[in-house]
């Protein structure tokens, strides 16, 4: 069964199934989570099949669409934000911070290498606080009575933390080498935890962070990238800008200085000179 305990997020849970009905949500859903709490089987995503066991957590994002094919009787747990959850401006959306869970959300949407949305773990623990807060929600769902926004809020913020926390990212965009280098990796890793800070990404800071001389910095960067550190911290950034044109309604101005740009003239500018189009057009586009 499934239920919308918050306003365009819906829990679902099954337990003891042996055949799963197409999801329902699939075309109005955003982003989604999924534990296999028992059982063994297969999932079909986007026409690949792989298996899945107990214990087991998948992530789905927008246009994914997945089957669950059970070989023995599982029990799931599913976690589904709805693509008007990030639009909604209800009262009910206003106490939440929507705005955090979604800079956590845009980590997984811009992960170019996370293909079949399994999720790897860095260490058990963090697997296992996963789950435990999975069941938490799940739990609180299951109540007769009217269920605990605070519990609600609260475990889902860190869920979605913790998912973004493990999430394996590299960049394969044509402009950047493979990345082979563990340093290279752990420096972007670092931008694009702190894309928000600006103050930590001058060349200043990322050497000092990193033990490097400031005129190192960028040397050391673009030999192991092929692009300079300003060019790929203000193409991470626009990517992140066309993940909110695509499922937010923030207004240009609002993207703007989230994202460190004097206004919003100064980001459609950057955009039209990296992107070859206004932000305005490109906004156009994916509304057609």
């Amino acid at each position: 069964m499934a239920r919308t305990i918050i306003e365009n997020i819906v829990i679902a849970k099954y337990e003891e199934q042996t055949f799963f009905e197409f999801c329902k949500y699939t075309t109005i859903r955003f982003f989604e989570i999924v534990y296999f709490e028992k059982g063994t089987g297969t999932i079909k995503i986007n026409g690949k099949t792989v298996p899945y066991a107990a214990n087991s957590v998948f992530v789905f994002i927008p246009d994914d669409i997945y089957i669950v094919n059970p070989d023995s009787a599982t029990t799931t747990v599913a976690i589904k934000f709805l693509k008007s959850f990030f639009r909604n401006t209800s009262a009910q959306n206003e106490t939440l911070p929507v705005n955090n869970w979604f800079r956590k959300i845009e980590e997984i949407l811009n992960s170019e290498s996370h293909q079949l949305r399994e999720m790897q773990f860095e260490t058990e623990s963090d697997r296992s606080h996963l789950v435990s807060l999975i069941n938490m929600v799940a739990t609180e769902y299951m109540r007769e009575q009217t269920f605990d926004i605070f519990i609600i809020q609260n475990s889902v913020s860190v869920i979605l933390h913790l998912i973004a926390r493990n999430i394996q990212f590299i960049n394969t965009a044509d402009t950047v080498k493979e990345v082979k280098s563990s340093k290279i990796q752990q420096i972007i890793n670092f931008i694009h935890a702190n894309i928000y800070n600006s103050e930590l990404l001058t060349t200043k800071s990322l050497a000092e962070e990193f033990h490097m001389a400031d005129n190192y910095m960028s040397e050391y960067f673009k030999k192991h990238t092929d692009v300079s550190l300003k060019k790929y911290i203000i193409n991470y950034k626009l990517k992140l800008v066309e993940t909110r044109l695509k499922y937010t309604d923030l207004q240009f101005s609002e993207i703007a200085i989230e994202l460190g740009f004097t206004d919003s003239s100064h980001l459609n500018k950057t955009f039209q000179s990296y992107k070859g189009m206004t932000i305005g057009a490109f906004k156009a586009s994916i509304s057609a």
